[in-house]
């Protein structure tokens, strides 16, 4: 895939988004981006694997520690590339031309010596420092470059960035395409070890080697869950005992293009998995594709996490698994038992970016409805906002337990619960475009 022509244009969008922005919120005319800086355990030398800021990567796909992008309305945008000579690590930086080609590349070997280079950048003429935002998170950094704690995070500018990273540019969505084929390739070689009986362990090395990446490279931590560890929503572990008797795989695993991420959750059963079981995930496929073809540019997204628990709610009485009405088991929120979880976020930069709350750019927030608190969006859906919709069914003790002498009681058939709960539970999680004739399915055309 050719990344070149988009990148173009997402660099000339991004100028415009920040002139705007600068423009909309006062008191600054310039942008310094930090990457970040290397962390260390405590008492330790050894370091996490490191990742970029967000607005960082919004503009440059260079994962580096200590690197500063300066933004300046209407002109070719800078890079100060921070390459220190060191023996004890790798330390080349690389840029494909079709990224370099859109900036002026200023090579250092140290990151304080950015305040210095700041003054010698040819044909631009830099602000006054207390009219140069600094966003990051490392402030020492930039108050050893002189910019005063006022220019450090600015949170009018933020707020209107944040709001501006739900909607997508050309390139964002091919990144994110390009990540979904990726991850697609991985889950099919994770389907196959568990089909053949491997341990999570395998599944997970399975799954890796597939994407050929490294754990450190994943956008999360992969959640490779058989049976009853499926209704851990972010299972952790990876047990390496044999699987060979296991009936069910619930694998939430991405990529990342770019910088760019991937968010896609299977469930698959073997033959000799509960024949219930087998249908609920046959229903809950049937439920989110239902909910997909319900996006549309400018609906409340809450609607859609609505649509999810009346249709959870349907499915949980077609299987016998409640008894009642529907409106009874809403009234009663009864669904939220079996699906704790928002119906889903934000993508891109961020696995969930960020923005999901808010209602403007000027900071605004909306709270999710008092029932289902765990929602991370809010806002309408508008052309080029990407995002997913993961509907889920488990069976989560810590859950339903307490519920056993409740007033929701009488709602569940306890048996089936008990039957179904060493199978863990089903998500299926697609990541979705919003277009104007509606929406796209980005990990489903990706295959």
């Amino acid at each position: 895939m050719s990344f070149a022509p988009h990148y173009a244009r997402h660099i000339e969008r991004l100028i415009a988004l920040y002139t705007d922005a600068l423009l909309a919120t006062g008191n600054f005319e310039a942008v310094l981006i930090h990457s970040g800086s290397a962390r260390y355990h405590y008492a330790d030398d050894q370091t996490p694997p490191f990742r970029a800021y967000g607005h960082f990567s919004h503009w440059l796909p260079a994962g580096r520690p200590e690197q500063v992008l300066l933004i300046l309305p209407g002109q070719t945008p800078v890079y100060f590339q921070v390459v220190p000579k060191d023996f004890w690590y790798e330390q080349t930086a690389h840029l494909d031309d079709w990224v370099s080609a859109q900036w002026q590349v200023q090579p250092l070997e140290r990151s304080a010596a950015i305040a210095e280079a700041l003054q010698g950048i040819p044909g631009v003429e830099i602000p006054p420092l207390a009219r140069i935002a600094f966003l990051g998170e490392n402030t020492h950094f930039a108050t050893a470059m002189g910019l005063p704690p006022e220019c450090h995070n600015p949170s009018a500018l933020l707020q209107w960035l944040d709001f501006q990273r739900a909607v997508k540019s050309d390139y964002e969505v091919a990144c994110i395409r390009a990540a979904n084929r990726l991850g697609l390739e991985g889950h099919t070689a994770a389907r196959r070890a568990f089909e053949a009986g491997g341990s999570e362990y395998d599944i997970h090395m399975a799954y890796l080697q597939a994407c050929q990446i490294l754990d450190e490279e994943t956008p999360y931590t992969n959640i490779v869950a058989l049976d009853e560890k499926a209704a851990i929503l972010h299972y952790q572990n990876k047990r390496r005992q044999s699987g060979a008797d296991s009936q069910v795989l619930l694998i939430d695993a991405g990529c990342k293009v770019n910088g760019y991420c991937s968010d896609i959750t299977r469930t698959f059963t073997r033959p000799h998995t509960a024949p219930l079981f087998g249908d609920l995930v046959d229903a809950m496929e049937a439920l989110q594709y239902s909910l997909i073809h319900k996006v549309r540019p400018g609906i409340p997204y809450p609607d859609i996490h609505v649509a999810c628990h009346v249709g959870i709610t349907n499915i949980l009485l077609q299987s016998g698994i409640c008894r009642g009405s529907v409106d009874a088991l809403l009234e009663h929120k009864v669904s939220t038992l079996f699906m704790p979880h928002g119906v889903g976020h934000l993508l891109g930069i961020q696995v969930h970016d960020v923005g999901g709350r808010m209602k403007n750019a000027r900071g605004e927030t909306q709270a999710p409805p008092p029932e289902y608190p765990s929602l991370r969006t809010t806002r309408s859906t508008a052309i080029g906002q990407v995002f997913t919709i993961e509907p889920g069914l488990y069976f989560i003790p810590v859950l339903l337990d307490p519920e056993r002498e409740g007033p929701r009681a009488k709602f569940i058939d306890w048996d089936l619960v008990d039957a179904l709960t060493p199978l863990g539970g089903i998500r299926i999680e697609d990541n979705v475009l919003v277009t104007a004739g509606g929406v796209e399915n980005l990990t489903r055309v990706s295959i």
